[in-house]
């Protein structure tokens, strides 16, 4: 069962709209299984709603269903009856909302007013005209990032100005994900977080009274598991050339994060890999990454999967279908992926270390007023190769930084650790001092460390101390 869980700002936003007199209209959106449904679903109850899921079909067929939901919803009695026309539907709701709180959501918009370029159009017209003066609370919901942003949300959106308010549903973060799975370890939370990329329909499938290699094996190494085909399914929803996506993000997935590179992996021209890497984007699927004090220089830009479940997909499943195919599936967990999972989470426990900094920088738990943290990379002149610096907190109002090294190993960290993070200070732009260091480690750290930490300008931050 689908479980309410770390939405309450949003729910909150929207009860306090819907409170208010008058129109209200909230367009909410976010790429596909990020609780979108769940939390309308939360809000609808105990209230007057009318709830329509378009599907891929025709304009005429979408307003037919509208129509039958609209009756089913208000008016069951109706039920047989049918609307001729969206203005007959529209005009239906607006005698019903006059004077009474109606909730009117219609998801999956793009959908419908894809085939039917009037639709929004409409909307404006009949916003402008009748809605405004009444009761109705109109929420738009989508899945296509790209759609609800340029026709709905832009300027050039007929109902641009109408909006009461916006709600774009992100990922959780890594907090967010244990509250799912309150008794785990903080390292089973945190590769949790990491299988799971904090996407709202994957967290609610995992079972909290089963161990984490069992949630991993049933959801993703087994025949019948949910992820187990997630990413096909995924893609043919978004996408019409499956394969290209899929080699695309394959060779993301693999490490290649420019253009030029991805596009010799895949053997297409750089411009092609260009179009798709922005359709990637705009399903949240990869987002584009830049040195945190150097973010004007476009020579240090790169593509990054952001969607940590097909990160984890394409590193350990195409090889083992045969394998999950007949069954032994949880063997090959167990070789061939466990024993590596302290590698794939490396770059996800350096997304939840940013995820820490930034919260914690904001409350003033650092020797400088964090506000913004991303990474860095470049060359480090003094030994003459690349290399980057996990975490950078900024307080750009007094050019100050913090920054950190994360590792999540078995093993504890050590002095040598600090001693390569505290020689890369010197790599940030000349604007920004760095004040302080912080050590992420989800093994510990040696004795040697834990004594020294008040004798010097740094923090040991283990993974446990990062739920607290």
């Amino acid at each position: 069962m689908t479980r309410f869980i770390g939405r309450e700002a949003e729910l909150t936003a929207l009860n306090t709209a819907y409170r208010k007199k008058g129109f209200q209209m909230a367009v909410v959106y976010g790429r596909r299984r990020i609780g979108k449904t769940t939390l309308l679903r939360e809000f609808c109850k105990g209230k007057r709603c009318v709830y329509y899921t378009a599907i891929k079909t025709t304009a005429a067929r979408n307003t037919e269903l509208f129509g039958q939901t609209v009756l089913e919803q208000l008016e069951p009695n109706m039920v047989g009856t049918s609307f001729k026309s969206l203005e007959m539907i529209f005009n239906f709701l607006h005698e019903q909302s006059k004077d009474q709180r109606l909730v009117v959501i219609i998801d999956e918009l793009p959908y419908y007013a894809r085939r039917d370029e009037s639709l929004v159009s409409m909307l404006q017209k009949w916003i402008d005209e009748k809605w405004q003066f009444g009761e109705m609370f109109l929420i738009l919901c989508g899945s296509s990032i790209s759609f609800m942003e340029d026709e709905v949300l832009s300027e050039k959106s007929p109902v641009f100005g109408r909006r009461t308010m916006q709600i774009r549903l992100d990922a959780f973060d890594y907090r967010q994900t244990a509250m799912f799975i309150p008794s785990w370890s903080a390292r089973d939370k945190a590769i949790a977080y990491g299988i799971t990329g904090g996407i709202a329909k994957y967290v609610d499938l995992l079972d909290e009274t089963q161990s984490l290699d069992d949630n991993i094996c049933s959801l993703f190494f087994s025949k019948t598991g949910y992820l187990y085909e997630e990413a096909d399914n995924l893609l043919t929803q978004e996408f019409r050339d499956v394969d290209l996506y899929s080699r695309i993000i394959e060779t993301v997935a693999g490490g290649a994060n420019q253009i030029h590179e991805i596009a010799d992996k895949v053997g297409i021209p750089s411009q092609n890999i260009v179009h798709a890497i922005k359709n990637l984007a705009e399903t949240g699927i990869v987002s584009k990454q830049m040195a945190i004090t150097e973010e004007g220089n476009k020579k240090k830009t790169k593509y990054i999967l952001s969607d940590e479940m097909l990160r984890f997909w394409y590193r350990f499943i195409p090889d083992a279908i045969d394998i999950i195919e007949i069954g032994k599936g949880h063997m090959y967990y167990d070789r061939n992926v466990k024993p590596l999972l302290s590698d794939f989470m490396g770059p996800v426990f350096e997304k939840m270390c940013r995820q820490f900094t930034l919260s914690e920088g904001i409350m003033g738990r650092f020797d400088c007023a964090v506000s913004k943290v991303g990474t860095w990379w470049g060359t480090n002149p003094r030994k003459r190769e690349e290399t980057d610096i996990d975490v950078v907190g900024l307080d750009k109002r007094a050019k100050r930084a913090v920054i950190g090294e994360c590792k999540f190993r078995n093993e504890p960290t050590d002095k040598g650790v600090l001693d390569a993070l505290e020689e890369r200070k010197g790599l940030l732009h000349d604007h920004y001092s760095v004040v302080q260091f912080l050590l992420f480690s989800a093994g510990g750290f040696t004795k040697g460390i834990l004594e020294n930490q008040e004798n010097k300008p740094y923090l040991a931050i283990g993974i446990e101390d990062m739920y607290l």
